[in-house]
Parts: C-alpha cells; structure tokens; sequence
C-alpha cells in the first residue's frame, strides 16, 4: 500500500517529537494558569496582559526561529559523528543569541517608551509599564535557553530540554499563586506578580540546561569541542543565514497577531480580555503541531545529511499527516467546550460570550496552521530558508492583516471579523510552503 511506506516514519516522528509536544504542553500549561488566575484576579489585569504578552510573543517567536537554525547544522554535523564541530557551533550560537537578545531589548525599549501612543485604553497603562519592564528583562534567559534547546533537539535528545521546561512551569505556577493573589506571606500583586514569577522561571531554566550542559557526563563528547572551538566569523555567518529567516518568518506569523491585538484593542477592554482568552486556548494547536513539525526538521536534515531525498520528502509527508490527526482531535474538543472555555478564565459573562464566538474561526485556521507548520520546518530541515521571508511577508501582511481591518471594521464584524482573517492568512502559508517544498525535492531528486 502506498500510505505503508509512512508507518516507520510515525514512529520516528512520535519517539522524536513527543517529548517536544510534552515540552510545549507544559508551556501551554503555565499559559493557561496565567490568563486563568490574573483573569480570575481582575479583568483590567487580564487585557492588560493580553496586549503585553502579544506584543512580546513577537520577539520571543522570532527569537525562537533564530535559534532554530542551529538545529539543521547540528542535525548534520551530529549524523556525520562530529561531535567537536556540534559543540563549537552551540558555543556560537550562545553568542549570536545574546546578541540578538541585545537588540531586541533595545527595540522593545523604544516600543514601551511609546506605549501610550498605541491606542490601547488608558486605565490599563498603570498595568502594562511595570509588566512590561519585567519582561523585557527576561529576554536573554529566554534566547539563552532556546540555544540549548536546539542544540539538543539537534542531536535527537529532546528529553532533557523537556524535563526542564517542565521543572520551570511548575516554579511558575506556583510563583503565579504566591505573588498574583499574595499567599504563604508573599506581597499579593496582581500582573505584576505573574511578571516576576514568569522572570524567575526562565532563568531557572537556562541555570540548570548549564549545569547540565557542563558537569553532566551525557554532553561530554560535545564539551570537549564548545570549550576548545572559536567564537568565528564562518559559524556565525552559517547561524546568521539559516537563522534571520526562519525568525523574520515565524516574528512576521506572530507579528500579525501582534497587530490584530493592537486593533482588539481599539474595540475595548472586554476585547481585549476575550481575545487573550482565545490566544491562550489557540495556543494549545499551535504548540502541538510545531512539536511535531520540530521532529519534521530533525529527520528532513538526517536524510538531506545522507543523500536520501525521498525519505525527505517521505518524513515531511508522515509529519503532517500526523499533525492533521493532531488538528482533528484539538477541534473536536474545543468546539465541544465551546460554551464553558470563558468561564475558566473569567468570571465575567461579557468576556465568556465573546470567547464562544471566536471558536469557529479558531477551528477553520487549524488545517492551514497545521500545513505551514509542517512544511515550514520541512524547509528549514532542508536549508531552503529564504524564501519563507517573502511567503510569510505575502501571507500575514498582505493577506492576513488587511482582511482583518476590512472584516473588523469595515464590515462591522467586530472581533469575530478579525479573527476571521487567520484562516486566510495561515492557509496562504501553509499552500505556498508546500509548494516550495515540493519545488525544490523536485531538483534535488
């Protein structure tokens, strides 16, 4: 049977991207916590942290993309038995992170400087300067750890960065209990509180993959090359080339619900609040199918690194494949729920209405979400990177964006309208990556 010559590659996929997708689970979890207990603290903290986090999962996803090009090198150099070159170019990508990181601190700084000129409504600004500023300052763990994450996810052990994660989430939750409602003799504080919680947990997380990384015997044979291997122009200039683009691609996917937040916001703070809620919850597929696509990367790289083209085109194929399943089971349950999601994350039945709405859109994005998922890391697996700027840059600012003004506003849908402008943008996506996967195997066979 033709589907048969997919059934090795789902095990593949899954023992690889299972302990990613936990990994992402327990991101999501701590999502979910925070909308939950700010939401149930106050509404005005809630929206409040609904523009914050929007604007900074921009940076933050773009971070993410760069660092995700270390994991082809790594897969390459790691399928070769090159141990010394993988942890010269973790050493690198250490460098390049915190420079990234350098400049986006500065970035943001100009942006919190102006945040009273975005529009957003002028009783939350007292909320959103000081959590801000909290986490602007958790920038450099968050792209420190990201290149330990890819440099393990390169090297096929994702269970390490995934018992880490897990180890910061629970520090967060329970950080988020102590000082958002002010238990076991902790200042109650409100946003602010979850802002520190959330600062203490991500530079817990990169301590410990240090520590790990240094005195642990399992990295030993990677040691030997990061301690002796150069910070070099050539090793830059490959994470450089690889990295920008993935970012640009995965900051502009972000960037568009960073905008389409701004103009949430513009409709008011109830809004706002719901549009968190659905964020939070979106997340949820979001996390899940890039767990796998991740997995997608590191095999597509293994295969390019032996000459094996098919199997390329066959892993990226099974991946997806998966992902779909994924997307099915995701839909089914919050459709199901549909009605209850709000009340989790406020007691205010204004905001739970307004959630129940945004479900239908929510489950039409999920099969163009899915696909640029897939087929995005497919490319990045293969190197195939630059053109992903120009896709992303077609499909979220010239597809996704304006339809979400001209649904929003000009037709008078409100909120439900601008969340009906993701489908389109992310199955535009979703059909050109393909494509240009397709293309290019094309010449490579």
């Amino acid at each position: 049977m033709e589907s048969s010559k997919y059934f090795r590659h789902y095990g593949q996929l899954a023992s690889l991207g299972l302990p990613i997708i936990i990994g992402q689970l327990g991101i999501i979890l701590v999502s979910f916590a925070d909308t939950m207990m700010v939401g149930h603290y106050r509404t005005s903290d809630l929206a409040a942290a609904s523009f914050v986090n929007n604007v900074f999962n921009l940076v933050i996803i773009f971070s993410t993309g760069f660092s995700y090009g270390l994991t082809p090198v790594v897969g390459r150099f790691f399928g070769k038995s090159d141990f010394r070159s993988v942890g010269r170019m973790l050493k690198n990508s250490l460098a390049a992170n915190s420079l990234i990181a350098v400049l986006l601190v500065l970035v943001m700084t100009a942006v919190y400087l102006n945040v009273d000129r975005l529009g957003q409504p002028a009783e939350l600004l007292p909320l959103i300067r000081p959590y801000y500023l909290v986490l602007l300052a958790s920038l450099l763990p968050v792209l420190l750890f990201n290149a330990f994450k890819q440099f393990a996810d390169g090297i096929t052990d994702t269970l390490t960065p995934m018992w880490i994660l897990l180890t910061g989430n629970i520090v967060n939750i329970f950080g988020n209990w102590c000082l958002i409602f002010g238990k076991l003799g902790c200042p109650e504080m409100g946003l602010l509180g979850a802002g520190i919680s959330t600062l203490i947990s991500r530079i817990l997380t990169v301590v410990i993959f240090a520590c790990i990384f240094f005195f642990s015997g399992k990295y030993a044979q990677y040691r030997e090359g990061f301690l002796r291997g150069k910070v070099n122009r050539r090793d830059f200039r490959t994470l450089n080339r690889l990295g920008w683009p993935v970012g640009l691609q995965m900051g502009m996917e972000t960037g568009s619900f960073s905008l389409a937040t701004i103009m949430v916001g513009w409709l008011g703070t109830l809004s706002l609040a719901a549009h968190q809620v659905m964020l939070t919850v979106g997340q949820l597929g979001f996390m899940l199918y890039y767990g796998m696509a991740a997995a997608i990367a590191v095999r597509t790289s293994h295969f390019l690194g032996q000459g094996d083209v098919r199997n390329v085109r066959d892993s990226a194929t099974a991946g997806f494949q998966l992902i779909l399943i994924m997307a099915a089971v995701v839909s089914t349950g919050i459709f199901a729920f549909r009605n209850s999601i709000g009340g989790l994350f406020s007691e205010n039945m204004e905001v739970a209405a307004i959630v129940a709405q945004l479900v239908i859109p929510f489950i039409i994005y999920q099969f163009g979400d899915g696909m640029q998922c897939a087929y995005s890391n497919a490319l990045r697996g293969i190197s195939d990177v630059k053109p992903v700027v120009l896709i992303a840059f077609i499909a979220y600012f010239l597809v996704s964006l304006p339809a979400g003004y001209i649904f929003g506003f000009v037709c008078g849908w409100g909120l439900t309208g601008i969340w009906m402008s993701f489908p389109l943008g992310l199955t535009t996506a979703g059909l050109l990556y393909f494509l240009r996967f397709r293309r290019t195997l094309a010449r490579l066979l």
